[in-house]
């Protein structure tokens, strides 16, 4: 029987992330053969995560990255059982790994590192899941941005165009981007604009502000009306152009002014192109 060394179990430790004492286990099981033992551990990863996948795994992190030229940019939501899991530095480190490979490989980052998600679950012996993914590149002229929130409870990913290059280095146009970004993460829009809102909602939306007015004795062009103003006031609440500015206070500014604002003082056009919003575990 060949002599496993602590060297080797350290060596197997790296190459796996698994605690020493499975990958000592291992080895002596496949007579310190490495190949055979970290197939061995994967094997049995993927055993404890089918074994761990009717745990509810509700917590986590939320985390952005962009490629060095700013031209790609991705966001991820891992999660796991625990708070205390998901604040371990180890947890933290392979929610990194999951958002640099989504940068990097436009293909489904939940299936390319199941392997990987696989020793982690043996890792922790908690059920985890890479939950959602998004992955952004830049088209045209314009910036993508990122924000996270509350050490990576909410996330916020943001494509917004221009059409000059000399705008996107503005400091009032990576102003306004970040400010988007901050917006959205406070706000939660579903859409950008209210043409962006299915006539389906809309048409759920009429229907109940119109139940809501079945006593009131009015010409049903009047009612016509009040449902128009109650429509005004719900794309307010889920469009982030019609969306009052967080930052604005007391002044009560509309999104879509504030663009029109930048633009103006950069002499360009501004257009958010599109957005998406994590929250952990919603």
């Amino acid at each position: 029987m060949a002599e496993i060394t602590a060297a080797a179990v350290n060596n197997l430790r790296a190459m796996t992330g698994v605690g020493m004492m499975d990958c000592k286990k291992a080895l002596v099981e496949t007579n310190g053969d490495v190949d055979a033992a970290v197939k061995m551990l994967r094997e049995r990863g993927v055993a404890v995560a089918a074994k761990r996948a009717e745990k509810a795994a509700n917590q986590g992190a939320v985390m952005a990255q962009a490629s060095a030229d700013g031209a790609t940019l991705a966001m991820v939501e891992v999660n796991c059982e625990t708070d205390f899991v998901a604040r371990n530095e180890s947890f933290q480190d392979f929610v990194k790994k999951v958002v640099e490979t989504a940068v990097a490989n436009p293909a489904d980052v939940a299936e390319v590192m199941k392997d990987d998600l696989s020793a982690k679950i043996a890792q922790t012996g908690e059920n985890m899941k890479i939950r959602r993914s998004a992955r952004y590149t830049l088209s045209g002229t314009g910036k993508l941005s990122s924000y996270i929130h509350m050490g990576g409870k909410v996330g916020v990913m943001l494509d917004v165009a221009c059409g000059k290059g000399e705008t996107v280095k503005n400091a009032a146009f990576v102003e306004l981007c970040n400010d988007l970004c901050l917006q959205i993460a406070a706000a939660a829009p579903k859409y950008i604009a209210p043409a962006d809102v299915t006539a389906e909602e809309i048409a759920a939306e009429r229907e109940i502000y119109m139940k809501q007015m079945e006593d009131q004795k009015k010409p049903a062009n009047i009612l016509e009306k009040i449902v128009d103003g109650k429509l005004g006031k719900f794309y307010a609440e889920i469009c982030l152009l019609e969306q009052e500015f967080v930052k604005a206070g007391d002044a009560k500014e509309i999104i879509k002014d504030v663009i029109a604002k930048v633009a103006k003082d950069c002499g360009d056009t501004i257009e958010v192109k599109r957005f998406v919003r994590y929250q952990l575990g919603a």
